[in-house]
Parts: C-alpha cells; sequence; structure tokens
C-alpha cells in the first residue's frame, strides 16, 4: 500500500493515486494507527523522488516504501499553521553547509523517523525543504501526547545550530512554498480518506449492533430514527469518497486540483466526526465505554478536521479560489 503510487525503479507498484486511495482506506477502516504512518511515507516519498538530490532519493526513498525507513516532514510551528509562508525556523549558509534553528510542531513519524525533512526560510520570502538525517547533532525529538493515535507519534522538534550540507537541499532554494502546496495536495486526500474511513467502520458497526440490540420488542434497526441515522451516514461516506477519488484522479491526470482537495479533506473530516458521533448515538450507553470500538472512531474522527489545513482554512482556500478575492492576507 505505501509504494503503490511510486514508480517501479525506486520500489513501487506503478499504480495509480486513486487506487492508492482505495488501498489506503482498507488500512484504515482496520487501524488509523497503521495507516497514518504510511501516509506520512507515501507523501514524503513523493516529495523526495519528485525533487530531492540523487543522494538523498536513493539512500532514503526504497525504504520509504518497503517500510523499513520513516520520514517526517516539518511545516508546522508553534505560531505557523495554515500560514506557511509565516516559517520562522531559518537555515544560514556558512561555507558548504546550512545551519538551522527553530521549532517544529505536530510532526508525524517523528520520533521513528530516519529523515527529516524541514521547511526553512532561508531568505526574504523564501522557503526552501532541507533534509536532515535522523541523529544530526543539535536536533531534538519530543512525543506529544494526545487524546488518540498515540500508538503512531506525533512530536516536537527542536533545532539548535544543527549543520547539514547544502547538497542536502530538496528541491531548488526558494522553492519550498511551491513544492509544500503540490504536497498538501496529496496530503489532503488522504485525511479525506482519514475521515470516511472512520466513518465506514463506524457505520458497519452500527448496522451490525442495530441488528443485534432490541428494544420496545424489535430490533433497533427497526426504529425510523436509527434507521434515518444509519441512511444518512451511507450516504455521507459514499459522497466523501466520491470527492476524494476524483480528486485523486485529477492527480493522475497532472490537473491541478486546489479546490477539490479542499473540498475533499472538508467534507470527509467532518463526515468522519457526523458519523462517528452518530454511531456513538445508536449504541448509547454502550458507545462510551471502551469495550466497544465506536468510542475509539469518535476520538480519532475528532482529530481529522485540524491536520493540513483546518476545515475553516479549506473554505477560504475555496472561495478564495473560485472569486479571486483572498480573506486573508
Amino acid at each position: 500500500m505505501v509504494c503503490a503510487p511510486h514508480p517501479e525503479e525506486f520500489g513501487g507498484l506503478g499504480m495509480d493515486w486513486v487506487t492508492h486511495l482505495l488501498l489506503w482506506e482498507e488500512v484504515a477502516v482496520v487501524s488509523l494507527d497503521l495507516a497514518m504512518p504510511a501516509l506520512i511515507n507515501v507523501v514524503g516519498a513523493d516529495l523526495l523522488i519528485n525533487n530531492a538530490p540523487e543522494h538523498i532519493r536513493d539512500e532514503y526513498v526504497p525504504g520509504l516504501l518497503s517500510g523499513e525507513k520513516f520520514i517526517a516532514v516539518g511545516i508546522s510551528e508553534p505560531d505557523v499553521g495554515s500560514d506557511v509562508a509565516a516559517v520562522k525556523t531559518r537555515a544560514v549558509r556558512d561555507g558548504n553547509d546550512w545551519v538551522l534553528n527553530g521549532e517544529k510542531t505536530w510532526i508525524s513519524n517523528g520520533e521513528h523517523m530516519d529523515l527529516f525533512v524541514c521547511t526553512c526560510k532561508t531568505g526574504e520570502g523564501e522557503l526552501t525543504h532541507i533534509a536532515i538525517p535522523a541523529g544530526t547533532p543539535g536536533m531534538e525529538v519530543r512525543g506529544i501526547p494526545k487524546m488518540a493515535l498515540n500508538s503512531q507519534s506525533t512530536s516536537q522538534i527542536f533545532l539548535a545550530d544543527v549543520r547539514v550540507p547544502i547538497a542536502n537541499t530538496v528541491g531548488s532554494i526558494g522553492d519550498g512554498l511551491k513544492n509544500t502546496l503540490v504536497t498538501f495536495e496529496r496530503a489532503r486526500c488522504h485525511m479525506a480518506a482519514w475521515g470516511y474511513s472512520l466513518g465506514r467502520r463506524a457505520l458497519e458497526e452500527s448496522i451490525k449492533y442495530s441488528q443485534e440490540r432490541t428494544q420496545h420488542g424489535k430490533q433497533i434497526a427497526g426504529h425510523q430514527l436509527i434507521a434515518e441515522k444509519i441512511a444518512t451516514m451511507a450516504t455521507q461516506i459514499d459522497a466523501a469518497r466520491l470527492l476524494t477519488l476524483r480528486a485523486g484522479d485529477m492527480i493522475d491526470k497532472g490537473i491541478r486540483c486546489d479546490v477539490e482537495c479542499s473540498m475533499a479533506k472538508w467534507y470527509g473530516t467532518e463526515i468522519g466526526v457526523n458519523t462517528t458521533r452518530q454511531a456513538v448515538q445508536i449504541h448509547g450507553g454502550n458507545g462510551v465505554t471502551k469495550e466497544f470500538v465506536v468510542e475509539r472512531l469518535a476520538r480519532e474522527a475528532i482529530i481529522g478536521p485540524i491536520p493540513d489545513g483546518t476545515t475553516e482554512i479549506q473554505k477560504l482556500l475555496i472561495a478564495r479560489m473560485l472569486t479571486g478575492v483572498q480573506a486573508f492576507r
């Protein structure tokens, strides 16, 4: 699943992004804790294949696609989330090296990474991606406990006079913002699938429970309000999946799809929250106990509308791209 959409020459399967998203959904339905590290490897490997110098690409990409190595991509900072251009982490040239100082946060795979691709300010209004091997002196990683998904790593990364060769620049100097926007397309499709995959599992559990549970002398699936919840959940999940696969198809065809990816991410993650919430309601008191999986699904789903651009940011991006009018400066 990790290697599905990447070229065979790097150890991939050469499949399309639509097929990959369908495969990723199957893993996420079972365990989002397993699917998330794979997501980061998929997107990170894509970034390296298309932009990294040969020595970085050849050393890391095969291991990322086989699952033997892990990558982390550092964009967010304590005061920088959706406004990527406001990154404060700096990289200053010193001879043949970059010297990096700053702090990154909400970094997936951080505690297990073999390579860290850091978005840095390298000049006025200039962002650049720089590859930092794990264990480089001056880099400290600290885990962040969360309300869910604690079987995979989310971290803070501190950089204090971290020195790496200029040759570790990923892409051209100053191309960091452009490359980040391309990365967001892939990541937002996965985040959409995060939501509807959890929703699908919640729906499956709800159907089973409603067939087994009886109240007032009949299965609760036969109660009209329960039936309405199940029908709505199923329809919303299919709609979210179709939005996401449309965006994936556009990626396969090389068509710019910022609007479509933002629509998919917004709708898919919010549907994840809505459907898992309804699954808890269908389960009644059992739904808030750890004996039933819907309790975990609801906690995992509520995280989804935040990473890779919040729901609110997605709406602003969609409107800006449709009207040409900027909602923020």
